[in-house]
């Protein structure tokens, strides 16, 4: 447990660290957290816990999910790049090695999921796979180890893993929503609207039916794609807290100290690139269907 949360119980030891750190504008009126009350117009301010982010409504930003998932963004870009200029037509090792498995994987995949034709999808999947991957792999990092030295620096509240941010799996889903609409439109053109509204009931008077069922169908997916990330995440991230809660209350005798720790770290390995693996193939799958007719 982190150094604070010596003070601290269990439960307000899980709720901090499953705060993010919360950038926005507090109305004004509002009582803050140390008894000030807001003045007029309101006031652009770091939040303090949950209940003054939720105050701050859509206006609030949560900076650790941006930054991070930014910065490891940028990372894979660069990582990608300094291997594609180090790549030559001799046996690759190391690195090198690595990566061209990596896209060889991708690539296969894609050629095996997706029936159209189209140069985005490869770029686009590679993208989510290593990006994915990289947000759901900062969940192995200690739960106190970053939070813990940001606090000593005044930053109060920290969340590592982009993926656990419903804001970020969400958003990534929406992206992939618009790509799936644009590409059903200028494939298929009139035939999308058909599809939406005579299938699978091929009858002008199921119409109203067809379109229920249909646009159902399609906002499911995006829903499906962002929030099982979500949940997945959340959940593996919940219990490496609640694991370092226990030994933190001295109920370390249950396991030899760590042994939970890195059980669960091993199997959740497997978590991380199944989840990533899963996003990346929904995305080819959901993407192939707006280039096919029925």
């Amino acid at each position: 447990m982190a150094a604070s949360g010596e003070s601290q119980t269990v439960s307000e030891y899980i709720v901090h660290h499953l705060s993010n750190l919360t950038y926005g504008k507090l109305p004004a009126g509002y009582e803050r957290y140390d008894g000030s009350i807001v003045g007029d117009g309101g006031v652009w301010t770091m939040a303090h816990g949950g209940v003054e982010a939720s105050a701050m409504g859509f206006t609030a930003i949560h900076v650790d999910s941006m930054l991070w998932s930014i910065g490891l963004g940028i990372i894979f870009c660069r990582l990608f790049r300094s291997v594609a200029k180090k790549a030559s037509s001799g046996v690759p090792s190391g690195l090198v090695n690595a990566v061209e498995m990596i896209v060889g994987f991708v690539d296969g995949t894609v050629k095996d999921t997706f029936h159209g034709h189209n140069k985005l999808i490869a770029p686009l999947a590679l993208t989510i796979f290593v990006w994915v991957f990289l947000m759901n792999l900062m969940d192995l990092i200690p739960v106190d180890l970053i939070p813990s030295t940001l606090m000593l620096l005044g930053v109060d509240y920290q969340k590592i893993v982009p993926s656990t941010d419903p804001n970020i799996t969400m958003g990534m889903a929406v992206g992939v929503f618009i790509l799936m609409l644009y590409y059903s439109i200028k494939v298929k053109g009139f035939g999308f609207v058909k599809e939406l509204t005579l299938n699978p009931f091929n009858h002008w008077i199921f119409i109203p039916v067809n379109l229920f069922m249909e646009v159902v169908g399609l906002l499911a997916k995006p829903f499906s794609l962002g929030l099982r990330l979500f949940g997945n995440m959340y959940a593996g991230e919940m219990i490496f807290i609640l694991i370092a809660a226990l030994f933190s209350a001295g109920i370390a005798w249950m396991a030899p100290a760590g042994l939970l720790q890195i059980g669960w770290a091993i199997f959740h390995i497997l978590v991380i690139t199944l989840q990533a693996f899963i996003f990346m193939v929904l995305t080819i799958v959901y993407l192939s269907m707006a280039h096919e007719d029925h």
